[in-house]
């Protein structure tokens, strides 16, 4: 896939002083440091786009970034960073439950699951939450070169043999690796496919 487009739009708290809902929009989120940031930049081919950290927790607003000019991708605060008060979680919890459903452009949302490491109870309860919003969304997992081939494949295959036993039917993965750049032309391939499809309110 050639060089697409991609610039930093705006950094907003809430959901009401994001930009005009009128393209398609995605956004990712994840436990912290999953590697959000490291995903983003991939998709650019742009290293530089979205700041990335070592320090879990370091964002802490609704980023957007426009790409090709026709839609909006979103960096949003990691979950299950314990170093912050529990107003302040209580508080991003209210944030993101507005933006999930307030955001009409909101196309689908991308859940970053770290595949290095055994599932994570937070991440299921994660999803169960999303689907108790009736959000749409997609998985990819990441850091798929941060442990030897086998390991990372018994810990996606053990996150889909957990997941099945609550949810009939799986959502869309996408295997990922930043350093290696797998995964950056199914993604893209699959935002240029719903865009296609995409349709819009923009009564907000």
């Amino acid at each position: 896939m050639s060089q697409i487009s991609a610039k930093y739009l705006i950094s907003s708290q809430y959901q009401n002083q994001c930009p005009a809902p009128d393209m398609p929009e995605y956004a990712f989120i994840g436990r912290s440091n999953v590697g959000k940031s490291s995903l983003i930049n991939l998709l650019a081919d742009n290293k530089n786009l979205a700041k990335t950290s070592g320090t879990p927790g370091k964002t802490r607003l609704i980023n957007h970034f426009l790409f090709e000019d026709s839609w909006y991708l979103v960096d949003l605060p990691g979950y299950g960073y314990a170093k912050i008060s529990k107003s302040r979680r209580n508080e991003w919890n209210r944030v993101l439950e507005e933006y999930v459903i307030k955001r009409t452009n909101l196309v689908c949302m991308f859940v970053l699951i770290d595949a290095s490491i055994p599932p994570q109870k937070i991440d299921f309860e994660f999803l169960e939450w999303l689907a108790n919003l009736k959000a749409r969304f997609v998985i990819a997992f990441t850091k798929t070169d941060k442990k030897k081939q086998k390991e990372v494949s018994a810990n996606i295959k053990s996150f889909k043999k957990k997941m099945s036993e609550t949810w009939p039917e799986l959502p869309k993965m996408f295997h990922t690796s930043a350093e290696k750049k797998t995964g950056k032309n199914e993604i893209l391939e699959f935002i240029n496919k719903m865009n296609e499809s995409a349709t819009l309110d923009n009564s907000q």
